[in-house]
Parts: structure tokens; sequence; C-alpha cells
């Protein structure tokens, strides 16, 4: 690219020395301004090429809609990130970021072109099998978790501020939440279980700040804990 300077330097300095015009002065002072810009898109447009070459496209070969774009973003000749698209509108991103081969980040795009999920490895071999989804701030708000690694969630967790708050989990797997988890910052403050198959909790386990724990049950399931030696019937009378 050739870009022609919009003043001759070495007339405008001839002029600014010989007759000490100001404005002689202000032009070879535009000049190399606008000199130093050209350069500095020069730079820019050489940086675009670079980029482009670490691009490879890929066609629907019927429609001719943009399908896949493969993208070597440190450009040691390694793929590591795969666009997934619909035209001109990103569906989900895939990233190797440490480019052993092996998927490490998910990311699926809604309509509006936000992100809606992210998914993850928890092991780290490439197979997804958590996903946590942000607000509108970015915030993480809730992760689901296939804890038998076969895509089914099974257990969902919450978080405010990110922090987790409260928690639910399919234990022995018949499609259902049988075990509720509750925190208290850091703290485990109680556990849940449905031992009835009632599809509500009938026991759980309170801990205290201190490191205590009671037992409570719920006999009828109709929410009301009480003791669990309270549930126990007394000796004949």
């Amino acid at each position: 690219m050739v870009f022609r300077n919009p003043l001759p330097f070495c007339k405008l300095e001839d002029e600014a020395l010989q007759h000490g015009l100001a404005r002689s002065v202000e032009c070879l002072k535009l000049a190399r301004h606008v000199l130093a810009i050209a350069l500095m898109l020069a730079g820019c447009n050489r940086e675009q090429k670079l980029t482009q070459k670490r691009i490879t496209p890929e066609y629907d070969p019927k429609t001719g809609k943009l399908q896949i774009l493969k993208y070597d973003s440190d450009g040691d000749g390694k793929i590591d990130t795969v666009s997934y698209m619909d035209g001109a509108r990103v569906v989900k991103i895939e990233i190797d970021k440490d480019e052993d081969g092996k998927i490490d980040r998910w990311e699926y795009y809604g309509p509006d072109q936000k992100i809606e999920k992210i998914g993850f490895s928890r092991a780290g071999d490439g197979k997804e099998d958590a996903w946590s989804y942000p607000d509108a701030s970015g915030a993480i708000v809730r992760i689901e978790i296939s804890t038998r690694r076969d895509g089914k969630v099974t257990r969902v967790e919450h978080y405010l501020e990110n922090k987790l708050v409260t928690a639910e989990e399919d234990v022995d797997g018949r499609g259902k939440f049988d075990k509720w988890e509750t925190y208290d910052g850091d703290r485990l403050s109680s556990v849940a279980f449905d031992t009835q198959h009632r599809g509500v909790p009938d026991r759980r386990l309170i801990y205290g700040p201190n490191g205590t724990a009671r037992v409570e049950v719920d006999v009828k399931g109709d929410g009301h804990f009480v003791p669990a030696n309270e549930s126990r019937p007394g000796p004949p009378k």
C-alpha cells in the first residue's frame, strides 16, 4: 500500500527556515501527523491480513452459507478455536485453550448473539459434562452438571454474587431430585433427602456454625420437620 504525503516535506522545511512563516510550520506538522496515521493504518492492515491468514472458513456447498470458522489464535499452526455459524450468526464456539487436542470450553449463543451458556469438562478430558449460565452482567447464576457424564443433568447449583446458595441433585438416577443442599456463605447449613421417593424431602441434617448437627424428619411429607427423636413412638403404657 502506497501513501502519498499531502505536502512535500523538504519544500515546507525550506519555507519555514527561509521565510519563518508560521503557516508553513503548521503545514509541516500536519503533513507529519498524516504520515504517522498512515503508517499506523498500514500496521493495522498488516495485522488484519495476518489474522485473516489464521482463519479458515467453510461454507455449505449447496447454499453457500458460512457454516464453520476455524481459527489459529496464536499463529502456531494449530487450530484452537472453531466457530459454528449460521451465516453471519454465531451458534456455538469450541475452544482448545491449551492446544492438547481436547476442547476446554463450549460457548452457546442465542439469537441476540449473547452467550446463553458455557460448557466445560470437569475432568479436563474434552468431554462436556457441565454448563454454567450467566446473567446479563456476566455473573454465573446457575450451573448444571451431568454427574454420570452421560449428557443428562442430575445436579443443579444456584449462585448469588458468585457464591453457591442452594443445590438439588438426582442421586439415584430416577429422574427426580432427591437431595437438596442449602449454604450459608461458604458453609453447608443443611442437606435434605427424599428417602420415600415422594418427590419431597422427608429427612434432613441441620449443621450449626460450630460443627454441630441434628437430624430432622417429616413423617407425613407435608413439609413439617421435627427432631428425629420426637417422631419415634413412645413406649407402650
